[in-house]
């Protein structure tokens, strides 16, 4: 319990608190029920697809592809369900097959060509973008088979809504919930799990003890992938039709998540519940602002800011404890 009232997750959670309670007094439909399942069903992609930005991020890397990832998955998805079958459990499958094929490509080239990250997800990124503008010509996917739109509709239980009602937990929240536990698993109790946390704390020293970087980085690519098409097929869920054009810029979203999260940009750290309290902390800052009527590019201005500070406390306190560091010099 010490440990975690020290940790970097409680100093997001009392910012959460904090940022909840003024939005609330400001507009008291903050806090109703219906409102905050709302937040969290409208932030289900985001959620799971930062779940594989922070094994990308805990090494050092990046992946600004995935919102064209995501987009280009939407379209197969929706594409194959038109035409071939409505079946949910085989578009949950080729989504996140084709995801992970996707993220396998950015995985290979940055592991055996030793291109950055960077360079590499810019490049697909734009490959991806232009084939799908391409192949749909920008044109939406509205005819989304009727059983795949009735699971879209489930929801898990009921809890009161505030008002006298009932409103139901959407079955989308389940597959955030399966997305964190098994990147929890990965990180605490595999061995590549500590590859990753070896590899971004210092490579070199990773590698001479015997982790093998290439596959690393292939596998978490790869894992970012399979998480973006999961995050593909629940927001089809969600909207109930394809707009190719809807993930513009989504891959900011997403780091700016990992970030808020505790994750160091620079590699080496990071939580699945410091990404969970970064996703709602993003979460209710758009949700409250807009509640409060601020206009939108406001909101972005607050966003970014929270971001860049966000990111300047992780590094001077990263400085701060190298500096404390006990030197030893040997003779």
């Amino acid at each position: 319990m010490k440990r975690f009232v020290k940790s970097k997750e409680m100093g997001i959670l009392l910012i959460i608190i904090v940022i909840s309670i003024i939005i609330s007094i400001g507009n008291s439909t903050f806090l109703r029920p219906d409102n905050i399942i709302d937040m969290l069903k409208g932030n289900t992609v985001l959620g799971i697809m930062a779940m594989g930005m922070l094994l990308v991020i805990i090494t050092g890397g990046i992946d600004v592809s995935v919102g064209a990832m995501v987009a280009a998955v939407t379209v197969l998805v929706g594409k194959f369900m038109v035409n071939f079958s409505g079946n949910v459990l085989l578009a949950f499958i080729v989504g996140c097959l084709c995801g992970t094929i996707m993220g396998a490509i950015n995985g290979i080239f940055i592991a055996k060509l030793k291109i950055p990250p960077i360079v590499v997800t810019l490049g697909t990124m734009s490959i991806i973008n232009g084939l799908m503008l391409y192949y749909t010509n920008g044109t939406w996917i509205n005819d989304i088979p009727e059983s795949f739109i009735n699971f879209g509709k489930l929801t898990l239980f009921k809890i009161p809504n505030g008002q006298g009602g009932m409103i139901g937990v959407p079955i989308q929240i389940l597959f955030l919930v399966i997305a964190a536990l098994v990147t929890w698993v990965i990180l605490k109790y595999t061995l590549i799990g500590r590859g990753i946390y070896a590899m971004g704390g210092n490579p070199v020293s990773a590698a001479r003890i015997g982790y093998n970087l290439d596959k690393i980085s292939i596998f978490l690519y790869s894992y970012m992938g399979f998480v973006t098409g999961l995050a593909a097929v629940v927001h089809t869920s969600i909207m109930r039709q394809v707009d190719p054009n809807a993930f513009t810029g989504f891959e900011l979203q997403v780091v700016a998540a990992v970030v808020l999260g505790g994750a160091n940009i620079l590699g080496g750290a990071g939580t699945v519940l410091g990404t969970l309290l970064g996703v709602l902390l993003l979460a209710i800052m758009n949700n409250g602002l807009i509640l409060m009527h601020i206009p939108v590019f406001w909101q972005k201005i607050v966003v970014g800011a929270v971001i860049i500070i966000a990111v300047s406390i992780d590094v001077i306190q990263r400085k701060h404890a190298e500096k404390n560091l006990t030197k030893v010099d040997i003779e």
